[in-house]
């Protein structure tokens, strides 16, 4: 019955361990005031995932710091293989049948994305995140800011572009991945707290799971979301 429920994963601190932006200006920033931009890039991840200020606006300030090369992508992308959640790594054989109905919703960026979790059998096609764009000497110059997912409530409005006709199950750490279901285009809204927990998200959650094992024994209990994918 698995097979007939959308799954949407987030990737920052789902998927993986780390949020990548922070990663990346670890890379990528120079060795002046790199702590104290390294800071202000941390503190606006966790308002922006959290609910504090609006993701947009996260977004903006952080591009606004973070710069680097296709150089540092391939490091990133690396380093970010090394850092898929610890319960996930287990678990390639449920991504790898259930690939057609897995679907990764992140307000990250493609760019290190599909590679991390084509290993995991998730193509391409169903990788739905931000692109950045390049400046003529090979460094990242921002983002494609006309992608729904770089703007306020683009979650939502992306889930409900795609129009599925199945039940939808998110999974997610941040306030993003809850306003899929709080704008009606989810039935089920599962906190993922293996990395970390935010209080303002696992509030509003039907369920908080604490690692991949969790969610599969949440799932395959869950009586009216089965018996909903039957139909």
């Amino acid at each position: 019955m698995l097979s007939n429920i959308i799954f949407i994963f987030d990737f920052d601190s789902t998927f993986t361990q780390v949020e990548a932006l922070d990663v990346l200006a670890e890379i990528s920033l120079l060795k002046n005031d790199k702590e104290e931009k390294l800071r202000a890039i941390a503190e606006l991840t966790q308002k922006g995932m959290s609910g504090q200020i609006s993701f947009s606006e996260s977004l903006k300030e952080r591009m606004k710091i973070v710069s680097g090369t296709k150089q540092d992508i391939e490091t990133l992308v690396a380093q970010l293989k090394t850092k898929v959640s610890t319960s996930i790594l287990p678990h390639k054989e449920f991504f790898r049948k259930n690939k057609a109905n897995i679907y990764i919703i992140s307000s990250g960026f493609k760019d290190f994305i599909d590679p991390v979790v084509a290993d995991f059998s998730i193509d391409s096609s169903h990788v739905f995140a931000n692109t950045f764009t390049w400046a003529a000497n090979g460094r990242i110059s921002g983002f494609d800011s006309q992608n729904p997912l770089s703007k306020n409530q683009g979650k939502p409005t992306l889930v409900q572009q795609l129009n599925f006709t199945a039940p939808v199950v998110v999974i997610g750490d941040g306030y993003t991945d809850y306003e899929i279901k709080k704008e009606g285009f989810a039935d089920r809204f599962i906190a993922y707290t293996e990395n970390v927990s935010r209080p303002s998200v696992t509030k509003q959650a039907d369920y908080i799971a604490t690692n991949f094992n969790d969610f599969l024994n949440y799932i395959s209990n869950d009586r009216s979301l089965l018996s909903k994918a039957q139909n």
